[in-house]
């Protein structure tokens, strides 16, 4: 296995991607892309439920993606789902075949995540410069609008209209008319109006387009003589008017658009035209990067330390007023917990991160109130936007928050991802043991030594400890009763 290979997949709500890329001398080249027009969106019931016949046909893609997977390191592999799996009730039926498929885990990203790493991969493909920029990406299920400044995004925002979307409701019959298209772009406007002022007034210089339908509409107008590198409003209604003249989907003939983006364009160029009439928009350039470029970048700075989590936990702390000292203090003893028990619990490497990330914001929800500050805290982490993370890690996050102080409900652990209904409870009690033990919030840890197995935690103090210190005595004493409601002996000596 190299370790200079890299490998994103966007699971999109209209196609599956994926790019392999070497890392060489700071420099990516990319060595293989696959793509399929998987549809899942359309493959929605509605009761929001994926249908079998898209289950299988995105299952059948992923076992040829996972056939190039198999000699790239798995810390190498980053695998990110999008609107269509952030809706579908049953999801995670999808994503366990998934997994199974791919041998690597899937995260599924929030609308504001996604509209991260679409700006980083189009920041990547663009020379740096200080100007503010416009990134739009409309996919199949969702779009995104981004506002940011070299490799940095300022604003972003995630809307749920997307090509395949409003395609299948606004183009239901597959007939193309007037009024079809002036009800989904109606609709587009509705949506877009509370971001509207926000984005006008942070002002940008160049708007650039990502992903299949800002493309296409670049290739329709360069194949017909409408604009000339760039995108206008002009050139739109030209192919509007051509779409119309063309009376349905099956009819289309139109120089530039290929045949596998028939079913889906036209709602797509809608989403397109109203954000130019209500973004004022006067041009736009288009950009080779995309979503799953970003996480190439975004996967590489993780392995290279420079990851963005880091950066997202230290904001979380600012926000939200943490003790820093108490953090530092808390975190020092659960790693050293981690060390001791990684072995009789099997906890690997991302476990030990989960550690360290809670540690230092478990306390967040005393910005709320301090009574019941670990349920405040665990709401803030479960909804709030944090960049870099994934809704399963923010679930995780989540659960273990809530589970550190007081009784630990099993329940809270059972739909977490793989690898972390099985070890959370272990998770939530090494945090709860380091906090329970800096009580006092003194510099002066003392020396434990602990050892484990599935079901038990001993505990073992330096001498007169316990006697010098009968609050924590008492405490410990407590959280024996906690423990042993999820079948965990805790002894102490």
């Amino acid at each position: 296995m190299s370790d200079n290979i890299f490998a994103a997949i966007d699971l999109g709500s209209n196609s599956f991607h994926m790019v392999i890329a070497s890392l060489e001398n700071d420099d990516l080249k990319v060595v293989d892309r696959m793509k399929e027009m998987v549809r899942l969106a359309d493959g929605l019931d509605e009761n929001e439920n994926l249908t079998e016949h898209v289950i299988e046909k995105g299952i059948k893609t992923l076992e040829m993606f996972g056939e190039r997977l198999r000699n790239i390191p798995s810390k190498n592999v980053r695998i990110v789902g999008t609107n269509t799996l952030r809706k579908a009730k049953n999801s995670r039926a999808f994503l366990d075949k998934a997994r199974e498929a791919l041998g690597h885990d899937i995260e599924i990203v929030a609308g504001r995540e996604e509209a991260r790493l679409v700006y980083l991969g189009v920041a990547h493909s663009l020379d740096t410069g200080s100007d503010q920029r416009l990134v739009i990406d409309i996919g199949g299920g969702s779009t995104e609008f981004i506002i940011g400044q070299g490799f940095e995004p300022i604003q972003r925002e995630s809307k749920y209209m997307g090509c395949v979307s409003f395609t299948k409701k606004y183009f239901a019959d597959g007939q193309i008319s007037e009024s079809n298209f002036r009800n989904a772009q109606m609709a587009a406007q509705q949506e877009l109006r509370p971001i509207v002022n926000n984005f006008k007034s942070l002002g940008w210089i160049d708007a650039i387009g990502a992903s299949g339908t800002i493309k296409s509409t670049q290739n329709i107008l360069d194949a017909n003589g409408w604009a000339h590198q760039e995108i206008t409003l002009s050139g739109m209604k030209s192919i509007r008017s051509a779409l119309i003249f063309s009376g349905s989907i099956e009819n289309i003939d139109l120089k530039g658009l290929s045949e596998d983006r028939y079913p889906v364009y036209c709602g797509g160029l809608a989403i397109l035209i109203s954000l130019f009439e209500s973004l004022a928009i006067q041009r736009m350039m288009i950009s080779d990067g995309a979503m799953r470029e970003g996480i190439l970048y975004d996967l590489i700075g993780r392995n290279q330390n420079r990851d963005i989590r880091d950066n997202t936990i230290d904001a979380m702390m600012t926000k939200y007023n943490v003790d820093r000292n108490q953090a530092k203090r808390v975190e020092h003893l659960a790693l050293r917990f981690y060390e001791q028990l990684k072995t009789p619990w099997q906890l690997e490497a991302r476990h030990q991160r989960v550690v360290k990330w809670t540690s230092r914001i478990h306390e967040i929800g005393l910005s709320v109130a301090h009574s019941n500050f670990h349920k405040h805290g665990s709401y803030l982490l479960e909804n709030s936007d944090l960049p870099g993370f994934s809704r399963q890690e923010q679930k995780v996050f989540w659960a273990v928050v809530r589970s550190h102080r007081r009784r630990i409900k099993p329940h809270r652990f059972v739909d977490l991802s793989t690898g972390f209904s099985e070890s959370g409870i272990y998770l939530a009690i090494i945090l709860r043991i380091a906090a329970l033990l800096n009580r006092s919030r003194e510099d002066k840890t003392p020396f434990i030594e602990a050892k484990a197995d599935p079901t038990r935690i001993e505990l073992k103090f330096e001498s007169n400890f316990l006697d010098d210190n009968p609050m924590t005595l008492a405490d410990l004493k407590s959280e024996k009763n906690y423990l042993k409601e999820v079948g965990i002996q805790l002894s102490i000596s």
